[in-house]
């Protein structure tokens, strides 16, 4: 049994964070599957633009689509729903296995949604319902707009993946919008059992303050953050609000680690992995971080409930001057403005592209 293996049998899930056209194509991703334990993929802006930025895979499609009218977001849209389908697919045994818990792939919604909650409800069930699988959850950012947003996409039936998260505070608030959309679904007599899960990003904490804190300090931040939520998402599971709305049929809303990729290179590459095991959430980790756990990994011990000793950790970052309120909520927007700038890179990389396979086809 390897790592990978180990780890989904101490009761955590293994998701990708990766996705291309050709890693379906080439029977990849239906081997890890098999071989690495691995049951659900996230994707994102950037995913997608390096996707098809750095290949020819797509060029038939996009040409065959331009060819039917589509240009811009919705060329790009069906594109992504192409290759998230067939991932769905894959994933399709888990997610019955586990009766909906397991098995989910994700699509980000535009980035230029992401302060505008009536747009982002609305684009978030006409993408789900257009994509055609029940196992594909709808990212929406966790930022102070989007938190209604996901509250009633919750309450209308939407699987939403709460992304962008980077603290506590920003988990039990999204946590919270999730238990009130369940709750409304339950007021309303509608089934309660609508699948989320909470992407708290870690490896960003660490790259923030690299050069601001002593040695001693040094890619301990994103874990230390990470046993703090995972300290509350253990309180929000226990709290008599969730416990009820469980006992009526809802789903927990699971947590998921995003971000896992080691990008300090003097640091093990399983770093964000081998720290954050624990039952009842996801890892969705880079390709090579899932590699590097098969090949040479062994799971850590599991996370301590109480959050081990985080607290004493935050204080030393506090001492050295790190505002942790100030930068979770600078990290946000600065993920929000990241996943913007690669939808507009992959909206231009389109065009281009467009342009240049309609030319092809005309000589």
């Amino acid at each position: 049994m390897n790592a990978t293996q180990a780890l989904h049998q101490m009761g955590q899930s293994l998701w990708l964070d990766h996705i291309t056209r050709n890693l379906l194509t080439s029977g990849a991703l239906a081997r890890y599957i098999q071989e690495f334990s691995v049951t659900g993929l996230t994707s994102n802006p950037t995913i997608f633009d390096h996707a098809i930025k750095n290949s020819n895979d797509y060029d038939d499609s996009i040409l065959q689509k331009v060819e039917e009218g589509m240009s811009g977001e919705e060329l790009f849209l069906d594109l992504a729903l192409e290759d998230l389908r067939q991932a769905a697919d894959l994933f399709r045994p888990a997610h019955d296995r586990t009766s909906g818990v397991d098995g989910w792939v994700s699509l980000e919604l535009s980035p230029l949604l992401a302060h505008d909650t009536a747009r982002s409800v609305a684009a978030a069930g006409e993408l789900h319902a257009r994509a055609g699988r029940p196992n594909l959850f709808i990212k929406i950012p966790g930022t102070p707009e989007g938190l209604p947003a996901i509250e009633e996409s919750i309450f209308a039936g939407v699987p939403i993946n709460v992304t962008l998260l980077f603290s506590r505070d920003q988990y039990v608030a999204a946590a919270k919008a999730y238990l009130r959309g369940i709750d409304r679904r339950i007021a309303a007599g509608l089934k309660p059992d609508v699948n989320s899960v909470a992407s708290l990003f870690i490896s960003r904490w660490d790259v923030a303050v690299s050069d601001k804190v002593p040695e001693s300090l040094r890619n301990r931040l994103g874990i230390a953050v990470a046993m703090q939520t995972y300290k509350a998402y253990r309180q929000v599971l226990d709290s008599p609000d969730c416990q009820r709305l469980m006992n009526a049929g809802a789903r927990p809303q699971r947590l998921l680690w995003a971000s896992t990729g080691t990008k300090d290179p003097k640091a093990s590459d399983l770093l964000y992995v081998q720290s954050l095991a624990a039952p009842l959430t996801v890892n969705t980790m880079p390709e090579n971080t899932l590699k590097a756990l098969a090949d040479h990994g062994q799971p850590g011990a599991l996370m301590a409930a109480d959050g081990g000793d985080c607290e004493k950790v935050l204080a030393d970052f506090s001492a050295a001057g790190v505002d942790i309120v100030a930068l979770a909520a600078q990290l946000q927007n600065e993920g929000a403005a990241s996943f913007a700038k690669s939808w507009n890179d992959l909206m231009e990389c389109l065009a281009s592209k467009t342009e240049a396979l309609k030319e092809g086809a005309a000589t």
